[in-house]
């Protein structure tokens, strides 16, 4: 137990950080980081030590989310969406409400994972380094990933 108290305080606030990116509302964010550490207390025989704890807990946050975002779905009028902020010039066309749903199907299409490092990246607004790290690939693989997603969308908007 105490292992794991150790896990959790230095975890936490990455774990938490990357929830935001997915959905960017603080309060649920806060409540998924919860589960999720709550979910890996629950499973933490089954972590391997293939792959960083950090890493383990962000798929597990990832998932947690994924579930809690199609229960959400179901059950409201559609209100409940992500809220999206801070953008370069293209960018800036997820937030130009004419434009927004055309991007987001554009963004939905991607295969992964183009799709979930420029979420990542844009709207996490992660280092490169900490995508890396989510992926246990390099930081050009990360750069490389997210440059070839904003061509593929560009792309697919022109």
């Amino acid at each position: 137990m105490a292992e794991f108290d150790e896990v959790y305080i230095q975890h936490f606030k990455y774990v938490y950080k990357y929830v935001l990116s997915l959905c960017r509302n603080e309060t649920v964010a806060e409540d998924i980081t919860q589960e999720a550490f709550l979910k890996a207390f629950e499973n933490i025989d089954s972590f391997s030590g293939k792959c960083k704890i950090q890493v383990w807990l962000c798929q597990i946050a990832k998932n947690t989310f994924f579930t809690y975002y199609e229960s959400a779905k179901k059950y409201s009028d559609g209100s409940i969406k992500p809220e999206w902020d801070n953008a370069e010039d293209f960018e800036q066309k997820f937030f130009d409400k004419e434009h927004a749903f055309e991007v987001h199907k554009a963004l939905h299409s991607l295969d992964e994972p183009y799709k979930e490092v420029f979420s990542l990246r844009l709207f996490g607004e992660l280092s490169f380094s900490q995508i890396a790290g989510l992926f246990g690939k390099t930081e050009s693989w990360a750069r490389v990933t997210y440059h070839r997603a904003k061509m593929k969308l560009k792309e697919d908007l022109s």
